[in-house]
């Protein structure tokens, strides 16, 4: 569920709404609008480049924390919850789509964003909620900023992880906690995150797009050497793991914010839904990665397996242990692009400002304090595997999940909604799972977290 390549898809602000109630109804005898004949994209994307735009959006790091997964599921628990957690996000993909194209046909607009067809299934649901729609909107919107921070957290970690891992091997004298390095990580992030174009960005997300290549190629050989039998490892784990293993394919799989800028930038946006479609082809190939990375790389690790596959490779050899830097330094760049995304939304609170008045100083002071922020969460919950499951509980299974279920319930609440209410039926099966997700999958990271946390504490009592 999540890329390093979503901050150039996402900051694309794309079409902004002007939505009214006096434009619902649509006269019968009148044409009905298409809104792809609207759109006005000055480089729309061919059906095979949007296929490789969700990929790239949803083959990121995510894709390295499968095993850790599977650890917790077990390999026959794992393929089949794979399977199914794919098909639920494809699902509920396809229920945001659908249901934006629908409304842009009675709203006459070109192209919605995520959290405008939010708001905008209340405004054109049911009377007694339309006045919710622009509360809905707003609330999307500082929802996908928090996602995006805490998102920077999880790099955070996984920067000083991998530091650690190589600087262990070559200074084993030193032993310096994760924790420190976060905070050392502190300054040559906000250095970076002073960059306030996205073209100045290009260069680096370029690099990170050949290092990642290059990272996953060797640890996929390191991965598929010398695979142990599948009797070494559990085939069923305990039932109390699952929902850890739920909430961080969640995560690595859910790309909910990334979906509509590449429908709305397509040059035929009707390929995007159907089959095979843009989503069916791409989510494919994604599960089926997902699923062979997961698999394979808990049969080679076992339980030893951490919240990146990398940080498992051999410590004796220089390659895996470049891999590891390299891989650093690809998340250290994505960062700078993901801080982006909620550096947008601070920028237009800030343009409704009377006066530009200290206005580059205080871009300068908030970039930071932002950027600190992330790094005192960091510092504070370094277990890597756990913050990914938080963070795959908490926003993605909501906003992946439970609003797409939500927003098409009430946009088809007084419309149609299929035969023996069926539509209510599968999409309050959606929102019970995302709940079980968003309860359970928060209660045992948040469990393992104090326990990592008062762990941490006593060994400092002990040295002390």
């Amino acid at each position: 569920m999540f890329s390093d390549q979503r901050a150039n898809l996402t900051s694309n602000v794309g079409f902004q709404s002007t939505l009214s109630i006096d434009s619902k109804d649509i006269v019968g005898a009148e044409k009905a609008y298409n809104p792809f004949e609207h759109r006005q994209v000055e480089h729309p994307n061919s059906t095979f480049g949007s296929i490789l735009h969700l990929l790239k959006a949803c083959l990121g790091s995510g894709i390295l924390a499968m095993p850790a997964a599977f650890k917790n599921s077990g390999l026959v628990v794992g393929v089949i919850g794979t399977l199914f957690a794919g098909l639920i996000c494809t699902h509920t993909v396809h229920l945001v789509v659908k249901t934006s194209q629908d409304i842009c046909v009675i709203a006459k607009k070109p192209s919605m964003g995520f959290a405008e067809t939010c708001g905008a299934a209340f405004t054109y649901g049911p009377k007694r909620v339309r006045p919710w729609g622009e509360f809905v909107k707003t609330l999307i919107d500082y929802s996908m900023t928090l996602t995006y921070i805490s998102v920077l957290c999880v790099y955070i970690v996984f920067i000083a992880s991998s530091f650690k891992g190589v600087m262990d091997v070559y200074l084993p004298h030193y032993d310096i906690s994760v924790r420190m390095y976060c905070v050392m990580a502190l300054i040559p992030l906000i250095l970076i995150c002073q960059i306030r174009n996205l073209k100045y960005l290009v260069p680096f997300s370029a690099i990170a797009n050949i290092l990642i290549i290059i990272v996953f190629g060797v640890t996929m050989y390191y991965t598929f050497v010398d695979l142990p039998p599948l009797s070494e490892r559990e085939a069923v784990a305990s039932v109390t793991q699952w929902p850890l293993f739920l909430s961080t394919v969640i995560f690595a799989m859910e790309g909910i914010g990334v979906v509509m800028p590449v429908e709305n930038e397509m040059a035929k946006p009707e390929h995007f839904l159907g089959c095979p479609g843009v989503l069916n082809v791409s989510m494919f190939i994604v599960i089926t990665l997902y699923g062979v990375v997961g698999f394979f790389g808990y049969l080679q690790f076992g339980d030893a397996v951490q919240g990146s596959v990398t940080l498992n490779l051999p410590q004796d050899q220089w390659i895996a242990q470049g891999a590891k830097l390299l891989m650093a330094l690809v998340i250290y760049f994505s960062y700078a692009l993901q801080f982006y995304v909620p550096m947008e939304m601070i920028k237009r609170l800030l343009q409704k400002r009377s006066s530009n008045k200290f206005g580059n100083l205080i871009q300068v002071m908030i970039r930071t304090v932002l950027v600190i922020i992330t790094v005192a969460c960091a510092v504070a919950f370094p277990n890597l595997e756990l913050v990914i499951s938080l963070v795959g509980a908490i926003f993605f299974s909501t906003l992946g999940l439970l609003l797409p279920a939500v927003i098409n319930t009430v946009y088809l609440w007084d419309k149609d909604l299929g035969r023996f209410n069926y539509v209510v039926i599968k999409n309050g099966i959606i929102v019970i799972i995302s709940i079980i997700a968003l309860v359970s999958g928060s209660y045992v990271s948040i469990v393992g977290m104090i326990e990592d946390f008062s762990g941490h504490e006593n060994h400092n009592s002990t040295l002390t």
